[in-house]
C-alpha cells in the first residue's frame, strides 16, 4: 500500500521564482531566503518521494472568475508551466500520476468531499516556485506530481476545518492505493501578506510563528480558527494558509518530527515560511 512519509510547507512567492530564473539568488537581498532551503534541497535528495501530492492555489491561470472550483484535482499525464503574462517560467513540465489521482478522486468523493476533476491545465507559480525551492533547477522534476488546486482567491473560500478534514480523507485515499508508493504531501501559500488597500505590505511575524507552532503541535485546534482571524492578523492573502491544513491533516495522528523550520522577512512584500514534517 502507498503511504505518506512527510509533509512540506512553503510560501510560493512569484518574485522568488523570478529571482531564481534571473540568476539573482546570490544577491544580498535574496541570499537569506534561499539559504533557508539549503537543507531542504539535500533532504529532498535523501528522502526522495515516489509521488508528490501538491496543494496550491491557481492565480487566474487555469481558472478564471468565470469558473472557480473550490477543490480541483489534476488527473492529467502532464502539465505545462503557465504563461502568467511574461512567458512561462523556464522550468520542466510537471509529470502527473493519473492512476493515483483518479484513485484519490474516487475515494475522496465517496467520502463526501466534492472535487472538480481536471484533465487539462497549465500550472503557475503556485506550484512551480515550491518545486524550484525544494528541487533546484533540474532538467526534470524528481518524481510525478498530483496537483491539487484550492480556491483561496474568490470568496467564499473553504474553512480551515474543512481543509483539515479533507487532508484526513486524502490520507485514507492514499493509504488504500495498492502500489507501495512513498508519497509526500505539500501545502503551499502564505504566510502573512496583503497585496492591496491601506494595509498593503502587512507582515505579522508573531502571528506567523504562532501559526507554525500550532500547526506542529495542535492542528486540530488550529483548524477551528475563523477566517476573520486570518484576514485581520495575516492580511487578505494570508487566507492561503488554510491550504497548509490539508497537508497537515494528511499526516498521521502521532506527533510528527520537525525536520526543518525556517522563517524570513522580507521577500518581495511578504513573509517566507517553510516547514518539513516527517511521520513517525
Amino acid at each position: 500500500m502507498a503511504h505518506i512519509s512527510a509533509s512540506v510547507y512553503t510560501s510560493h512567492i512569484p518574485a522568488v521564482g523570478a529571482a531564481i530564473d534571473l540568476g539573482k539568488t546570490g544577491e544580498p537581498y535574496w541570499q537569506p531566503v534561499f539559504k533557508g532551503y539549503d537543507f531542504s534541497k539535500q533532504w529532498m535528495k535523501d528522502k526522495k518521494p515516489d509521488v508528490i501530492f501538491l496543494v496550491y492555489n491557481d492565480h487566474a491561470t487555469a481558472f478564471s472568475l468565470d469558473l472557480i472550483p473550490t477543490f480541483a484535482i489534476g488527473t492529467a499525464a502532464e502539465y505545462q508551466p503557465a504563461d502568467e503574462g511574461w512567458g512561462p517560467r523556464p522550468v520542466p513540465k510537471v509529470i502527473g500520476h493519473p492512476q493515483l489521482a483518479a484513485h484519490i478522486a474516487q475515494s475522496v468523493i465517496q467520502d463526501d468531499f466534492d472535487l472538480t476533476i481536471v484533465n487539462k491545465m497549465d500550472v503557475d507559480h503556485g506550484m512551480t516556485v515550491p518545486l524550484s525551492l525544494m528541487c533546484g533547477q533540474p532538467q526534470a522534476w524528481p518524481c510525478p506530481i498530483v496537483p491539487f488546486a484550492v480556491n483561496v482567491v474568490q470568496y467564499p473560500v473553504p474553512s480551515g476545518r474543512r481543509c483539515y478534514m479533507l487532508g484526513k480523507a486524502i490520507r485514507k485515499a492514499i493509504e488504500t492505493y495498492e502500489e507501495p508508493l512513498n508519497v509526500h504531501i505539500w501545502g503551499t501559500g502564505g504566510m502573512s501578506h496583503q497585496l492591496q488597500g491601506p494595509r498593503a505590505g502587512l507582515i505579522n511575524r508573531e502571528w506567523d510563528n504562532a501559526f507554525l507552532d500550532q500547526l506542529i503541535n495542535d492542528p486540530d485546534a488550529l483548524s477551528k480558527k475563523p477566517h476573520l482571524d486570518y484576514v485581520r492578523e495575516a492580511g487578505s492573502e494570508g487566507i492561503e494558509l488554510v491550504m497548509w491544513l490539508i497537508a497537515r491533516g494528511a499526516m498521521s495522528d502521532a506527533k510528527p518530527t520537525v525536520a526543518h523550520r525556517f522563517y524570513h522577512v522580507p521577500a518581495s512584500n511578504t513573509a517566507v515560511g517553510h516547514l518539513i514534517l516527517e511521520n513517525n
